[in-house]
């Protein structure tokens, strides 16, 4: 089949007006959010249900043409974006955005791949659930893309990340087929979890075009605050002091360097720091039932202790939605402030919750050796374990060049985390960014087992070619 006779066939799928091939149409989605990756396709596909997807896979398969599904194109990693041989279809799933069905008995919301993140947090608060997942993205993110790489976000601590929160899916396999696996059971213990196969897959064994997730209670109350600290191990200390003083109730803890907070003061109008300069920040929230109130009193009586026993520098508690919402708009805009500074080396890190100081402390001392004037973004979830460790040079000038770096940071990081027990990649994915970074910290018989899943799902090879392995 000749491109243009592909070409043809899909458009007699998805429609004319949703075949994309003119330069000025097809650019937004060949570029990734960071400006770091720029590819080249054959088209962009654009399905409006799973049937059509189904149908344009058929079609590539049958062509050997490679595909690449993509959601909100707000992967860090490039996990959405072509290579520049201009041979793959871009399968972009944004039509696919309707919510199928709440039920609210079961406390369950079925979502199409392409709907956005904060389309599906805003049904579930209408229907009076909660749907927890929650990253900076969220207005732009897509629900497929979430789930192809295992999403984390900011309240991983009390809910876990995207695969916790899944019960069930629909998937279009690299033959046309499709799974239905949409079942909203938490108990289903008749085999292997397909489901899991698909999640965190950054659509290397097929394209998620459907998912049943958990919804929980909406949260009448909350209560958010902003700490000044000493130091990471301070951060994690605190951790375990609030888990025990309010259990389940500590839905976020979230980690800020001063370095990360000076940024979004000097990029973004508008943000301003609500204490005196310290060196970390914890932005803490508590969510539950009863008053807003009474759960702000509690924690301003915790809070008090903390600081009469030394475990903290300062506090404000936000009274009332609008603080905490500058307060989250801080933690937040630290990518889109790094971002405006220009290109950074970025890792995406996690390791045991008792080993973060460790980790800042071992690799903080190395880079600055070896690379010395090195700016440290350091920021992320210490509920979960999670930093996002990023690299710069204070002058902006000087970025392009450092990135020629990237490396010999690498491995710096990567070691240090490796050494510790820890994941080169806790949610942003590998996608090509850390491709060949896998290769190092995964066992021989890891890879061997992903490859051979691979070789089994998608044997012609044309799901997402050249990501993750």
């Amino acid at each position: 089949m000749t491109n243009k006779n592909l070409i043809d066939t899909l458009a007699a799928i998805v429609g004319h007006d949703h075949v994309l091939t003119a330069d000025y149409d097809v650019a937004p989605y060949l570029t990734d959010w960071r400006g770091r990756y720029h590819g080249v396709a054959l088209c962009i596909a654009r399905p409006a249900n799973t049937a059509e997807v189904a149908a344009v896979v058929r079609a590539c398969a049958e062509a050997e043409t490679p595909i690449v599904p993509q959601g909100g194109n707000t992967s860090h990693c490039g996990a959405g974006i072509p290579d520049a041989t201009g041979r793959a279809v871009l399968v972009s799933l944004s039509r696919m955005n309707a919510i199928r069905a709440i039920d609210t008995a079961n406390d369950t919301i079925t979502a199409e791949a392409g709907c956005i993140l904060q389309t599906v947090q805003e049904a579930a608060a209408a229907a009076g659930r909660l749907f927890p997942l929650s990253l900076a993205a969220e207005g732009s993110c897509q629900i497929g893309g979430n789930l192809a790489t295992n999403a984390g976000g900011v309240q991983v601590l009390r809910y876990g990340n995207a695969r916790e929160l899944t019960l069930g899916l629909e998937a279009v396999l690299p033959d046309g087929q499709v799974w239905d696996g949409l079942r909203g059971l938490r108990k289903d213990n008749t085999g292997y979890d397909l489901k899991q196969l698909f999640i965190g897959s950054e659509g290397t064994l097929g394209i998620i075009t459907a998912a049943v997730l958990k919804l929980f209670p909406l949260p009448r109350a909350t209560a958010t605050a902003w700490l000044a600290i000493a130091s990471a191990r301070a951060a994690v200390r605190l951790l375990g002091e609030l888990q025990a003083a309010f259990g389940t109730a500590l839905t976020a803890c979230e980690l800020i360097s001063d370095v990360s907070l000076g940024l979004v003061e000097k990029n973004i109008p508008g943000a301003r720091a609500p204490l005196a300069d310290s060196p970390w920040y914890l932005l803490v929230e508590l969510s539950g039932p009863g008053e807003d109130e009474a759960l702000r009193a509690s924690l301003s009586d915790f809070l008090a202790g903390a600081l009469a026993g030394g475990d903290i520098a300062d506090a404000v508690v936000a009274q009332n939605g609008r603080q905490a919402e500058r307060l989250w708009t801080l933690r937040e805009s630290i990518s889109e402030a790094q971002k405006i500074e220009g290109v950074s080396i970025k890792h995406d890190i996690s390791v045991p919750v008792s080993r973060l100081g460790e980790f800042l402390d071992r690799a903080d001392t190395a880079l600055a050796a070896a690379h010395p004037g090195i700016r440290i973004v350091a920021f992320g979830h210490v509920g979960d374990g999670n930093l996002h460790y990023n690299q710069s040079r204070p002058e902006t000038g000087e970025n392009a060049a450092f990135i020629a770096a990237t490396p010999a940071v690498n491995r710096v990081v990567h070691d240090i985390v490796h050494a510790l027990g820890g994941s080169i990649s806790a949610e942003h994915g590998i996608g090509q960014l850390k491709r060949e970074e896998l290769r190092r910290y995964k066992s021989a018989v890891e890879l061997d087992m992903m490859r051979a899943v691979k070789r089994a799902l998608d044997p012609r090879g044309i799901m997402n070619p050249g990501k993750v392995l």
